[in-house]
């Protein structure tokens, strides 16, 4: 795809903006919000657990020069993830 500067605006502009700026308003807003216990819940599902011994546990591995890396299992997982992906993007163009 070529890029290129042909770009021509129509001529709808957005209204000029006034720039003199007014005084705050001397009353505190009185906005609140509030979460429900499902959406409480539902973030503290979003994070994803950490087993922080077997990260030490490769760590230690990997300074010692005993960890094994497994190229046919990382493509494997690698192109598990790309088809996800691109599953996704499909639903995503139908809906």
């Amino acid at each position: 795809m070529k890029i290129d500067n042909t770009y021509k605006p129509t001529g709808t502009a957005l209204p000029a903006q006034n720039t003199t700026r007014q005084p705050a308003a001397a009353t505190p807003a009185q906005d609140a919000v509030s979460l429900s216990q499902l959406a409480g819940s539902l973030r503290g599902m979003e994070q994803q657990p950490v087993n922080t011994a077997r990260i030490q546990e490769i760590k230690q591995a990997i300074s010692e020069g005993r960890f094994k890396i497994n190229p046919e299992a990382i493509a494997d997982r690698l192109l598990e993830s790309a088809r996800d992906l691109v599953n996704t993007a499909s639903n995503q163009r139908r809906a």
